[in-house]
């Protein structure tokens, strides 16, 4: 763990959101993964289209978009911020899908939570749909794969 203080207490440990008026506007984007592991003939009922409670991939890609708008709405001490990207990519694997989240915006703060909300919700959306199923549903590693800020040039 680093030598930085934890930003979002305050001296008597109270949480608040951090104050980011004085920064500059910089384009933020950042870039999350996660996985579920699948049996066989769950991921062969995906790929026929036969899961009853529709399109699993893009039910599950709709689904991640959602949630990245929704962060600060669920996350206590996020910032709302104006997104001006969301990609997310739900893909077959050999034993699951894996779910790729990029997302943008230009602002004072970064975008790593709503790309790590967006990938846990598209997770848990494939869940939803397959636990009629498949029982033995595993929800997999779920990262920040990385993130940049880069000054705007107007």
């Amino acid at each position: 763990m680093s030598d930085k203080s934890l930003t979002h207490l305050d001296e008597k440990g109270r949480p608040h959101m951090v104050e980011v008026g004085e920064k500059i506007d910089q384009k933020r984007t950042a870039w999350a993964r996660g996985e579920i592991y699948l049996q066989k003939e769950t991921l062969e009922l995906i790929s026929a289209n036969a899961i009853k409670k529709g399109n699993v991939l893009n039910i599950a890609e709709t689904a991640g978009i959602m949630a990245a708008k929704k962060t600060w709405d669920l996350i206590p001490l996020c910032h709302p911020l104006t997104l001006t990207g969301i990609k997310v990519k739900a893909s077959l694997m050999d034993n699951g899908i894996a779910i790729e989240s990029c997302i943008s915006c230009i602002g004072k703060t970064g975008v790593e939570m709503e790309a790590l909300q967006a990938v846990s919700s598209a997770l848990l959306t494939v869940y939803d749909m397959c636990k009629a199923v498949d029982k033995e549903m595993e929800i997999g590693s779920i990262r920040l794969q990385e993130k940049r800020k880069e000054n705007v040039t107007l």
